[in-house]
């Protein structure tokens, strides 16, 4: 008697490790978003510009570009690379695309010196990509 329990205890522990369940049906509501990662840009300001000066740039970007904000310059500089910039907004922001975007313009400095001009959008709440950048038009002087 002993040894029909002993083998009804094993058929049973062991036809229990053959289940498996996938993790969705842990999961009454279905799969749920976890996140997610914008899409990398491949505009850039300047191919001169290393990883650190672009974190510079583009925090100095977002002040001048918040809609909120007085759309002012905003300067940035790098001592480590002898690079820096201003950026500027022109004109008021406006909606495309479900984004909110504001044109600027840029001057950049160090090994080389350049005037661009652009525009960045940014999902509410998300951070400003740039959409276009192009050297700035030289304004004839009269």
């Amino acid at each position: 008697m002993l040894k029909v329990l002993a083998a009804g205890l094993l058929a049973l522990s062991t036809s229990a490790c053959g289940m498996s369940l996938g993790l969705s049906a842990l999961d009454e509501d279905g799969p749920k978003a976890t996140g997610s990662i914008a899409p990398k840009s491949d505009i850039t300001l300047s191919a001169d510009l290393d990883e650190e000066d672009w974190r510079r740039a583009k925090a100095a970007l977002a002040v001048a570009l918040d809609p909120q904000g007085p759309g002012t310059q905003v300067s940035w500089d790098n001592p480590a690379t002898s690079r820096k910039g201003t950026f500027t907004p022109v004109g008021a922001p406006f909606v495309k695309n479900d984004e909110i975007c504001r044109t600027f313009s840029a001057h950049l400095s160090g090994p080389s010196t350049s005037a661009l001009q652009g525009t960045a959008c940014r999902p509410s709440g998300g951070e400003w990509t740039l959409k276009e950048v192009k050297p700035l038009k030289a304004t004839a002087k009269v």
